[in-house]
């Protein structure tokens, strides 16, 4: 780090604080070139990087911050992009389209250059406090996500006037902006509207230098959007692209970003019902707010008896839209009387007397007055007699939290010493601390703790151990003591595998508190498989009581075999032959490594079958119809769901689309074993570890999940010693659409011990079909299962709203106990 410095730019003193040397957390990451300061309080763990600096070292640099310490937003990695060769778009409704380069925009022939101080701030700032009452789906802004920079640079209205920008008659209403980051959801775009880009008093610019110097990656390197008085989240970073539209940007992020939903809105519901689309609730301008930051947080004032000692009581304000903050104003009494503080605004305003930049309040308050007092509060007010709420209404993204700014001051005395202590509502990211935050955390984490500890029989790992699994198709983490494997979530993870393989084989507990929901805790029982902390001689131990296939079962000569299927790494196996049963169901063949090759999948299990698709991994769980019993070769049975079929899912199924594309000799990467269920034979199964012996194996299946229940079926029948009995309801939308429909009805008719019951939802001819209509309901189970029994065990596999709302309901009411129904 170099010594501080300053440099003068547009009339006001920049100070630098430069960094030279990559911070060690960056190693291993897309960023691991970039400098940055070491100590600004990362939010989301090493990667993508999202920072704040310590709000009392915010404040000690005054009205400019200085680059190395201004707040980041960053989606994913910061592009490296080159001066020279760097070209930003400009298209869409203006008569002359173009490319301009850096060297166009820096050209004061071309283009008036400015210069101006703007205060940015993220819309998440202070998300914190409304994430410490109910989590939403932000990560954990503290009070300093603003900063204030000046920025240099040229004016968008005089460069769509220079491209020749077409009238609002002819449809030019709003200009989008694009990013170079690729993200899960596109390159990062917006979209203003063309009033606010051409109004010579809205100050729209591209920008290349913060602070009299070249931007930096993190902040937009080689040139980025800068809207004074506008959230952070409109400021497009890497410029590439200005398109002149008629109608708003399409962008995935212009909609599922910035918004302020209702407070009755979850994320569930927001994306199920459109929330996300309605124009209402978009973010633009920032809103009125305040926070004290000095008394600090566990800042503590001793009272000397006897003395008249005051205390400076020091914080920021800022609004948006260009309005000046009026004044600011301290409550000791619950609100309920409110005194002004002195204000101080250092920027000067501009010719159209707006107002882009925070501002500083102090007031001079008797020690003694604090010692009375429970809390203090602050509320700013601007030109706009726009002010502060007393309490924050909650959204699912936790932006605009503008309510007063709440510090406790507690007594800290001890002996004969008079002391206060000040404690602020919470501290920035995963830091501890905060009057508003220990309940929930505390509730949280007992949450975790007894959903995961309810998961008995599973393995223990060293860190060693867990060290080994790094891979993008063998990823464990670990989260608070136990061990999670994160490989079936790859493809689904919102960011991008990459994000799980920065901590895979590591402890990645603050990384994942720092981004994620309690919903996403929740969700992380799914994924584990065990506790660390254990001798590697005791995992022997562990590993050597799961019992091998009976000899009974699979034959003697299979257990001889070798097994083709690889835990650890990916198998690639061809397609030696394709059946077309329907138009939308195919059977395909894909040979071992040899004829003398069993596929080594333990009945009950399953395998991750994964390829490229569009550049993209893409990894879905298949159970093949094929198990030990062969050799040389394994099936699948696959539905083929094509693009535009369902307006829901207008691509169709990736996987099944590309598994149906297959051309003979093309491969599929393989891997597993996978799965927590095993069945050993004559009514026994190893799941979770745990040995459950039974007498009758009763099964619901909803489309394609009939291929796991075919497997344990097809098990049973082909053992001649097995008399487990077998009881299937198979829930289908037509009769078309029963997958396996001859080989079960074969099983049914072949085998006393085996009874197969179809239920469909629409008949071809009510008259002739004798099984069930419609959902799988109560009576339906009665019927064919009969009364609950403790010799029984269930397995489901179909969609949720078939197990949630049809399955576990009617078994819950016929007295089947949680502990006998399992899901594949």
């Amino acid at each position: 780090m170099a010594p501080p410095s300053t440099i003068k730019i547009g009339g006001y003193t920049c100070p630098r604080v430069d960094i030279r040397e990559v911070d060690p957390r960056d190693e291993k990451t897309p960023d691991d070139w970039i400098p940055r300061h070491p100590d600004l309080v990362r939010l989301t763990g090493r990667h993508p990087f999202n920072c704040e600096p310590p709000v009392m070292d915010l404040m000690s640099h005054g009205f400019i911050t200085p680059t190395s310490l201004h707040y980041v937003r960053n989606h994913g990695a910061a592009p490296n992009l080159d001066w020279d060769s760097h070209r930003v778009r400009i298209s869409g409704l203006v008569d002359k389209p173009m490319e301009l380069s850096m060297a166009d925009f820096t050209d004061p022939t071309k283009f008036e250059q400015v210069s101006i101080p703007v205060t940015l701030v993220c819309a998440g700032n202070r998300r914190k406090e409304q994430n410490s009452v109910k989590q939403g789906i932000g990560f954990n802004w503290g009070p300093a996500a603003v900063s204030t920079s000046v920025w240099t640079g040229v004016r968008v209205r005089d460069v769509l006037e220079y491209c020749g920008l077409k009238s609002q008659d002819e449809g030019a209403n709003h200009v989008c902006f694009v990013g170079a980051d690729p993200l899960p959801g596109g390159y990062y775009g917006t979209s203003i509207i063309r009033h606010a880009a051409m109004d010579p008093a809205s100050d729209v610019m591209l920008c290349w230098e913060q602070n009299g110097e070249r931007l930096t990656p993190d902040h937009g390197y080689p040139i980025r959007l800068i809207i004074p008085g506008y959230i952070g989240g409109r400021m497009i970073k890497w410029l590439t692209d200005i398109s002149v539209t008629e109608v708003e940007s399409d962008n995935h992020y212009h909609y599922h970003d910035n918004r302020v939903l209702p407070p009755q809105i979850d994320a569930d519901t927001a994306k199920a019902d459109g929330w996300w689309y309605k124009p209402e609730y978009i973010i633009n301008d920032l809103n009125i707010n305040s926070a004290i930051t000095s008394p600090a947080h566990d800042e503590v004032v001793t009272i000397i008896p006897g003395q008249k000692a005051t205390y400076a009581c020091k914080g920021y304000a800022y609004s948006g839209g260009g309005r000046k903050v009026t004044r600011v104003e301290l409550s000791f009494d619950e609100g309920e009387t409110w005194e002004l503080t002195t204000l101080t605004h250092p920027e000067r305003p501009t010719r159209a007397g707006k107002h882009w930049c925070w501002c500083f309040w102090e007031y001079e308050v008797p020690i003694m007055r604090m010692l009375r007092a429970k809390q203090m509060m602050v509320r700013a007010w601007d030109t706009g007699l726009n002010t502060q709420p007393m309490n924050f209404t909650w959204n699912v993204m936790g932006m605009m939290n503008n309510c007063t700014f709440k510090v406790r001051i507690h007594d800290a005395s001890e002996g004969n010493g008079l002391s206060l202590k000040f404690e602020h509502p919470t501290q920035p990211g995963v830091l501890p601390g905060g009057w508003m935050v220990p309940k929930v955390e505390v509730q949280a984490a007992v949450q975790v703790e007894k959903k995961v500890e309810a998961k008995a029989g599973v393995k223990y790992f060293t860190e060693e151990e867990v060290a080994k699994h790094t891979e993008r198709d063998d990823a464990w983490f670990i989260y608070d003591g136990k061990v999670y494997d994160a490989t079936p979530f790859m493809d689904d993870h919102p960011s991008g595998a990459d994000s799980i393989l920065l901590t895979a084989g590591e402890d990645a507990t603050e990384e994942f508190d720092s981004l994620h929901s309690e919903k996403a805790k929740k969700m992380l029982d799914d994924y584990y498989i065990g506790e660390l902390g254990v001798s590697a001689a005791d995992i022997d131990t562990v590993v050597s009581k799961v019992a091998p296939l009976k000899d009974d079962v699979v034959g003697t000569s299979a257990l001889n075999r070798p097994k083709a299927l690889n835990k650890k790494k990916k198998m690639a196996f061809a397609l030696v032959e394709r059946e077309e049963i329907t138009h939308n169901v195919r059977r395909l063949r894909f040979a071992l490594q040899s004829p003398e090759h069993v596929l080594g999948l333990p009945v009950g299990q399953h395998m991750f079958v994964s390829a490229k698709i569009d550049g993209a991994l893409c990894m879905r769980a298949y159970t093949p119809l094929t198990g030990d019993e062969v050799q040389g070769y394994f099936d699948l049975l696959i539905k083929v769901y094509y693009a535009n079929e369902h307006p829901k899912f207008p691509e169709g199924g990736k996987m099944s689309q590309h598994l149906n594309s297959l051309t003979i000799g093309q491969t599929i990467d393989v891997r597993g074993p996978l799965g927590h269920i095993d069945y050993k034979g004559k009514g026994l199964f190893d799941i979770d570890g745990k040995e459950i012996q039974c007498r009758d194996i009763l099964m619901m299946a909803g489309g394609t999940g009939i291929t796991p229940m075919w497997q344990v079926m097809s098990a049973v029948l082909r053992d001649e010693a097995d008399s487990t009995k077998l009881n299937l309801i198979f829930a289908n939308n037509t009769e078309d659409d029963i997958l396996l429909q001859e080989e079960l009805n074969d099983m049914d008719s072949e085998n006393e011990q085996c009874q197969v019951y179809h239920t469909i939802a629409t008949p071809k001819n009510p008259e002739t079909w004798s099984q069930g209509v419609g959902f799988i309901t109560q009576e339906m189970v009665e019927q064919q299962f009969g009364p609950a029994r403790d010799d029984a065990i269930v397995f489901l596999c179909g969609p949720p709203p078939m197990i949630n709302f049809a399955c576990l309901p009617a078994l819950e009411a016929l007295g089947y106990k949680k502990e006998q129904i399992f899901q594949f």
